[in-house]
């Protein structure tokens, strides 16, 4: 399966102006368009609206996860179910398979990477945080455990290792994503993770166990692969 994936749209019809034209050609390359995450730049439900416009006119299956920016204004909930109802396969700690492909897949969370990880120790706040991470990262564990298809691709807007957002400040190398969803990864043996969120991050990176993963966020790709915003994957 030819996969096209791209993230960090945070869509408008100005912005979507510039990159109408090679969206245009995705179906020409690929079997399927992968979303992943931050799809508007407010989670509202007109952001919405006009997003699915361009996208029902790609005429190619889609899978999407959320990203931070679509929880912005709290109606997550309906904008999955209007993406649902134009035929968008949203994960949300939920699986989809397709062409004896699987594919799994949730927002995931903050958290940190390998011995920085943070911990549930000290102030409920901080027991709270860490609690939501663990939450998503069960989520995407359901989602995996209900694949029964060999090859698998995981979806998360959050960054699952630490060498895919290298570029980024690393001050804030903590709020961009978690060792935990790489560590579930690990354990459930996918052949590929795509996600996006760190904008000046690394394009390429492996999980410990040596899963390729993919920083697909928008923008990056715009800079660093020809000006071509989706990059296409083999599976």
């Amino acid at each position: 399966m030819r996969i096209a994936a791209t993230a960090d749209l945070h869509f408008s019809p100005q912005s979507y102006d510039r990159i109408r034209e090679p969206m245009g050609h995705v179906r020409d390359e690929a079997d399927l368009l992968i979303l992943a995450g931050d799809l508007t730049n407010y989670g509202k439900p007109e952001e919405m609206e006009s997003l699915l416009n361009a996208l029902v006119r790609l005429r190619i299956p889609i899978v999407a996860v959320l990203g931070n920016h679509d929880y912005e204004s709290g109606h997550e909930a309906q904008l999955i179910q209007m993406m649902t109802t134009e035929g968008i396969k949203v994960l949300d700690g939920s699986a989809y398979e397709r062409d004896d492909v699987g594919f799994a897949g949730c927002k995931g969370f903050p958290g940190g990477f390998g011995r920085g990880m943070l911990t549930a120790f000290g102030e409920k706040e901080i027991k709270n945080f860490v609690q939501a991470s663990v939450d998503e990262t069960l989520k995407l564990e359901r989602a995996l455990a209900q694949l029964r298809a060999e090859k698998r691709v995981v979806v998360l807007h959050y960054s699952p290792i630490a060498e895919t957002v290298l570029g980024e400040p690393e001050q804030i190398f903590p709020y961009l994503g978690s060792s935990r969803f790489g560590e579930v990864a690990d354990r459930h043996g996918v052949n590929l993770i795509v996600h996006g969120h760190a904008h000046h991050g690394q394009t390429e990176g492996r999980t410990t166990a040596g899963v390729p993963v993919y920083n697909v966020a928008m923008s990056l790709l715009m800079s660093r692969n020809g000006g071509q915003p989706y990059r296409i994957f083999e599976v």
